[in-house]
């Protein structure tokens, strides 16, 4: 019996490229688009063990003998897309009881085997912050995931730092979302708004203080409090707040807070960016953009220019962009460039825009955004321009694993929709499907 087993595993080490040292991979003759730095025509990409261990062109990446090459010739390379605000994976945060709840986890309510992920992936998407709603002044905390294909549960699809602490940020938000006329200690109006989350803040303040105070006596520490403990992580600078903002008042409104507090924020949507773009570079805010909110859905959105990006680019700010899944589809992400290309933002900086400017965003620029040296092995290879409306995407890498692939049915179905599209994928270990129940 033990014989069988262990012959049953040495074959299943050996078929599965999931297990033991991974052979190094060369994507050779494509026109690589690295973000930082030029272009590279007829460039060679080599990854290996999640990483990518070489870029460049044919004449300054030499292959070793056991590398394994695949040929791109006539596709485009650049870095996997992030996006920095999304509602994929069905989770949920706050609910009626309070306007403002710090405490609530994303973690503790996302689906990770829903087919939205792989909506993302056909999308080029290997990188996403996935948010609770914005009902709420705080509607709690996010998470920063990979887009990995052979995620069982949510925690094979956080992405952890050098000290075990895994990537998330917390979600806020003003303007007509969190007014609700009664009921929950709600809000009535915008300024009513700014006061509760003031109040918060100032009582988080008072615990940190508590517990500075206390030291290492812990007799003279406070109960411990859930909320304050997240508030003043955001205080500490450790927890991003990513805001969700329409008008320019409600955006000068967030920037004030920021002054006062010191808190590290990312605004999102800005639709009316281009009215304060000044003011968003002068505080030294990063804004994500949607490019499809369409003005249509609610009246503080009546004023959205797709020149925002032109606008805040021209102004020095950093821009990103985000999805908002399901306002925009996460399969047609790229676009978000494209248009705003076409409003008056230069290429270059749209481009970053998908990737680097993202990555920035979430803190996560040292391991992904651009194709160098080092960094985490993931990207996209495209049929074409990365901005023209014909270019498709043809495969999603992360951390070297191909994870989406046009040219395979099932994913084929996911990119362009229909019948079974929807469904949550079943999670399977490809080199034994069959035995082991897992479903074509």
């Amino acid at each position: 019996m033990k014989i069988r087993f262990f012959s049953l595993l040495a074959v299943f080490l050996f078929v599965c490229p999931g297990f033991g040292q991974e052979r190094p991979t060369a994507l050779i003759n494509a026109r690589i688009i690295p973000i930082v730095g030029q272009p590279i025509e007829q460039g060679v990409l080599i990854v290996q063990n999640g990483k990518i261990t070489a870029i460049g062109d044919a004449r300054t990446v030499r292959l070793s003998s056991d590398v394994q090459t695949i040929d791109m010739q006539g596709k485009v390379i650049m870095p996997g897309l992030i996006d920095s605000h999304s509602h994929v994976g069905e989770g949920a945060g706050a609910d009626g009881s309070a306007p403002i709840q710090p405490d609530v986890r994303l973690l503790d309510s996302l689906n990770a085997r829903a087919a939205s992920l792989q909506r993302a992936q056909a999308g080029g998407i290997t990188t996403v912050n996935v948010m609770p709603g914005s009902g709420h002044l705080d509607s709690g905390q996010t998470l920063y995931l990979k887009l990995r294909d052979d995620a069982r549960t949510v925690d094979d699809l956080l992405i952890f730092d050098a000290s075990g602490r895994y990537a998330r940020g917390i979600k806020f938000a003003n303007g007509t979302n969190p007014i609700r006329s009664s009921g929950g200690n709600f809000p009535g109006t915008r300024a009513k708004s700014v006061a509760l989350v003031r109040e918060q803040f100032l009582k988080a303040q008072d615990y940190r203080d508590k517990i500075r105070k206390a030291g290492s006596d812990k007799s003279k520490l406070p109960a411990r409090d859930l909320p304050m403990e997240a508030l003043v992580e955001v205080l500490d600078g450790k927890l991003t707040i990513h805001f969700h903002t329409h008008r320019h008042d409600d955006i000068l409104t967030v920037l004030r807070l920021q002054k006062e507090f010191g808190f590290k924020v990312v605004l999102q949507h800005v639709s009316e960016a281009w009215k304060v773009a000044d003011e968003i570079a002068k505080a030294n805010v990063p804004a994500s953009i949607i490019l499809l909110d369409s003005p249509g859905g609610k009246l503080e959105t009546m004023d959205f220019s797709n020149t925002n990006g032109a606008a805040l680019e021209k102004a020095g700010a950093l821009v990103g962009f985000h999805t908002d899944d399901y306002i925009t589809d996460s399969r047609l992400f790229l676009r978000s460039a494209g248009l705003s290309v076409r409003a008056g933002m230069s290429r270059e900086k749209a481009l970053y825009g998908m990737t680097m400017a993202g990555a920035k965003m979430l803190d996560l620029d040292a391991r992904i955004g651009s194709l160098e040296t080092g960094k985490d092995a993931d990207f996209i290879v495209l049929s074409g321009d990365p901005l023209s409306v014909y270019t498709h995407v043809l495969q999603t890498w992360v951390e070297g694993k191909k994870v989406f692939d046009r040219t395979d049915a099932k994913d084929h179905l996911i990119a362009v929709g229909g019948y079974g599209a929807a469904n949550d994928r079943f999670i399977h270990l490809d080199c034994f499907e069959d035995s082991f129940g897992g479903q074509e």
